[in-house]
């Protein structure tokens, strides 16, 4: 065997065994089809995987999350939703491709939560039912798309679904509907298109909770499109984005207004208000 040839056989080698590693143990964790060092919990409507040593028992809580946010989205998974649960941080900086409490991969779906964010349900900081109840909404409608189309979903809308459906403004650290427009009405407000852009570092918001309140804002503007123009009418708007991106067009279709206009009339309701929160809710169901 000739050097080159056993240099390309070292290298693929070496490759392979990156890749595996990467897979079981690093960054395309959330990627693999082969799960290793976690326990699987198969129930009536979820997959949960929890990491080996973790002591969890409230895996049927878990399970009767699936039909209540099925029945506000009206949709149905397309499969079991998995859902992948860590007590050692040091791995989970590994694994996961993100530092947040809990996220969700658009590509398959999966859902992830951090050792900090079950400790801090542990300790009541957190309700990790309305945190599950979020992921879950993402989870559900990337179900619903291709990967492609569920990359380019409006990550704002995306968002305000999450907030609203799982009643989370007003818990934990997100400002609930009266606190939301009190500090739009303070001259605070993130345009939903500026949402995880270059434009959204530069939007100067004189907050002290600046990521929960954009997610509260976005949950009243879910919120605000419910009560004007009724839950059904939303309804069929989420779920056509799931297979068309060209969000204006659909919004003005659906709506019957432009996307921007609809923005002006929402800022000006909230302003020209003294108490716009008491405005009639269609609570979530």
């Amino acid at each position: 065997m000739n050097v080159k040839k056993k240099n390309i056989i070292i290298g693929l080698l070496v490759l392979t065994g990156l890749m595996v590693y990467l897979f079981f143990f690093g960054k395309l964790f959330s990627f693999s089809p082969i799960i290793i060092g976690f326990e699987k919990h198969e129930l009536t409507n979820t997959i949960v995987y929890t990491q080996r040593g973790m002591s969890f028992s409230n895996y049927e809580k878990i399970d009767t999350l699936i039909p209540v946010v099925e029945k506000f989205h009206d949709l149905k998974y397309l499969k079991k939703p998995e859902i992948f649960l860590f007590v050692d941080s040091i791995g989970y900086m590994r694994r996961s491709l993100s530092k947040a409490r809990f996220w969700t991969l658009f590509f398959n779906s999966r859902i992830f939560g951090s050792p900090w964010a079950l400790k801090d349900a542990r300790s009541g900081r957190i309700s990790l039912e309305i945190y599950l109840k979020h992921e879950l909404s993402h989870s559900l409608l990337h179900q619903q798309s291709c990967p492609i189309r569920a990359r380019k979903y409006p990550k704002w809308l995306m968002e305000g679904i999450a907030v609203y459906s799982s009643n989370q403004m007003g818990t934990s650290v997100y400002p609930d509907k009266s606190e939301t427009y009190r500090l739009i009405q303070a001259g605070n407000f993130m345009p939903p298109d500026y949402f995880r852009t270059t434009k959204e570092e530069k939007m100067r918001l004189e907050l002290e909770n600046r990521a929960t309140f954009i997610y509260s804002e976005f949950a009243c503007i879910v919120d605000y499109l419910i009560t004007t123009y009724g839950k059904n009418k939303f309804l069929t708007y989420m779920k056509i984005l799931t297979k068309n991106n060209d969000h204006d067009t659909i919004f003005k279709q659906v709506f019957g207004i432009d996307f921007d206009k609809f923005l002006i009339d929402f800022k000006e309701y909230v302003v020209n208000n003294e108490n716009p929160a008491k405005r009639n809710r269609t609570a979530p169901n």
